[in-house]
């Protein structure tokens, strides 16, 4: 064996490692990885940037950057609140149905940091029954089709790097379609097996928000168990004014009037769940100004506001601001926004206008803390252009009328030109850790060919697998990256495994395609660990869950997935 090649191994199993046993993020483990080669020569400047303008990498950007935009839509939102109930085969099959299915098109980390909070708020159920499912939910509904988890469309760069058309939009589908619904069922038969643990503290500081519900609300005339506003994430309804007269404790048959001021308690960041229910204006709206930006505020104790009310100060004229919320430690506020009397000390959340900062007078009220930031809703001009766009762009690419990533490019276009998003937004929306892994997985296999290596393992291994069964060469393809997957990320996993794939199927003469197959579907099926895909880090992160929750509820799913996925591919293929 050749230096170059030894040198591409050490860097190729050293990043195996590094993404197993060490804590750096996996784009600095590929950013060290590339920095190596091009170090030593294995690859150029030239043969890194046209991996960086793979055209399944531009595709997989394009599509998260408009994900973002449709991320600001209120239909999971709205359907969130919705979906539990005190049936608890109800419940799941509801959360089960949408996340699957929403996965299949949509970003599945976003559906299930959007539905998290409903879940935890819910008043039947403990969400450690349902939040674990929730992820798996997301999982399968990915492997549905080529969009609906980043996993797929690596693969798919990797194929059109050798030469191959790549995925079709809907290869994904009958496999898919058959594991994750076998996957549901038996999630529902394993139920009693998931855990039944509290809810965890809240780690976030609690603001009092006011919101008036209009004459046209969809709220009016139906009572706060119907209406499910105890299910908002991390917002909690405290209280109700109505005719000036407090109602408090709110209880969840009481029937919503128009005019009324809804009082909520909790946490601000989840403000943007109260603008997308119909007829609810938060305070600071009805005050005539809300914006993106928040800035935070505490009350001087030598401010000249002390002792006055928010309304008789006439804040807004005052300070070109309008409260959001406010939030007083050690105590607990009651009451309309607008009619509590400040103190110093307290904390104010302000929509802040143009001339906020040049006032004379903030200084002597207020010292400034930070900024928060809050999703705007989307007019509905905008949701229609913002889904339907969507659609259609799914539309034309599953019927191979418009290439995917034409179609994205021009639906990003139209969300810039309604103003659903912005060119800041698509900066700061901009994937660039996961861009940093692809480029420098693809990098490592242009390493590992150019060196030679794959040829010398295909020489050195073609008398011992030239007769291999290719069901079993796929059984041990995706064994393997199924055990990665649940060391490192997916996306990792799938970009590590495809150059393997590949020279035994060069060695063994197999059609590609299934083998493809086998890793984007291996590298999506974290089941047993909550470090091996986003979503199962998120419900980890939102309960009291062990690792042991996830190796005794996953592992079956894994079992039975796995093997759907094979006889499939077998049936098909071979």
């Amino acid at each position: 064996m050749e230096l170059n090649q030894l040198l591409v191994l050490v860097f190729f199993f050293g990043t195996i490692g590094a993404l197993i046993f060490s804590n750096q993020r996996p784009s600095t483990v590929f950013a060290l990885a590339v920095l190596g080669l091009l170090t030593t020569q294995q690859i150029t400047f030239e043969q890194i940037l046209d991996n960086l303008t793979n055209k399944g990498l531009i595709t997989l950007i394009l599509l998260l950057l408009v994900s973002s935009a449709i991320d600001k839509t209120a239909f999971i939102k709205r359907l969130g609140r919705k979906l539990v109930t005190a049936s608890f085969t109800k419940s799941y099959w509801r959360l089960f149905g949408l996340t699957f299915f929403s996965s299949a098109l949509l970003n599945n980390t976003a559906i299930v940091a959007s539905l998290i909070g409903p879940v935890k708020q819910n008043q039947y159920h403990p969400a450690s029954r349902l939040l674990i499912p929730l992820s798996y939910a997301a999982i399968l509904g990915g492997t549905v089709t080529l969009i609906g988890t980043s996993t797929n469309l690596i693969v798919d760069s990797f194929l059109q790097e050798h030469g191959h058309p790549g995925f079709g939009f809907l290869d994904f589908t009958l496999f898919g379609l058959v594991a994750g619904l076998s996957c549901g069922l038996l999630m529902f038969l394993m139920s009693p097996l998931l855990p039944d643990i509290a809810n965890k503290q809240r780690d976030f500081r609690e603001y009092i928000v006011e919101a008036e519900v209009s004459n046209d609300s969809e709220l009016v005339g139906k009572t706060v168990e119907q209406n499910h506003l105890r299910n908002l994430p991390e917002l909690f309804l405290v209280e109700v004014v109505r005719q000036g007269k407090l109602i408090t404790p709110v209880s969840p048959d009481l029937m919503i009037q128009a005019n009324d001021k809804l009082i909520f308690s909790g946490n601000v960041k989840n403000l943007d769940t109260l603008s997308h229910i119909k007829g609810l204006k938060t305070f600071a709206e009805s005050d005539g100004i809300l914006r993106e930006n928040l800035t935070e505020v505490i009350v001087s104790n030598r401010a000249q506001i002390i002792g006055q009310t928010i309304k008789a100060l006439g804040f807004r004229a005052l300070f070109d601001a309008a409260v959001v919320a406010i939030r007083r430690d050690g105590e607990q506020l009651s009451g309309k926004l607008g009619e509590i009397k400040l103190q110093a000390g307290d904390f104010l959340l302000l929509a802040a206008g143009p001339d906020f900062h040049s006032r004379h007078n903030i200084a002597k009220n207020f010292f400034i803390l930070s900024e928060q930031r809050i999703a705007r809703p989307l007019s509905t001009p905008q949701e229609w252009i913002t889904v339907g766009g969507f659609l259609i762009t799914v539309l034309l690419a599953a019927t191979d009328i418009l290439p995917l990533g034409i179609g994205l490019l021009f639906f990003a276009a139209v969300l810039l030109g309604a103003k659903v998003t912005t060119n800041g937004e698509i900066k700061r929306n901009l994937p660039l850790n996961l861009i940093v892994v692809i480029v420098g997985a693809l990098s490592l296999a242009t390493g590992l060919e150019q060196s030679g290596v794959i040829a010398l393992s295909t020489e050195l291994l073609l008398p011992y697998l030239a007769d291999t069964n290719w069901l079993v060469a796929l059984i041990v393809v995706y064994l393997l990256t199924l055990l990665l997957t649940e060391f490192v990320t997916n996306n990792a996993a799938a970009a590590l495994m495809f150059p393997f794939a590949y020279g035994l199927v060069e060695i063994i003469g197999a059609p590609l395609l299934p083998f493809a197959l086998a890793v984007a579907f291996a590298a999506s099926a974290s089941f047993i660990s909550p470090y091996g895909y986003q979503t199962n880090l998120l419900v980890f992160n939102a309960a009291n869950y062990r690792f042991s929750h996830f190796i005794r509820f996953g592992l079956p799913i894994s079992i039975v997935y796995s093997s759907i996925v094979i006889a499939l591919l077998n049936w098909v293929y071979f």
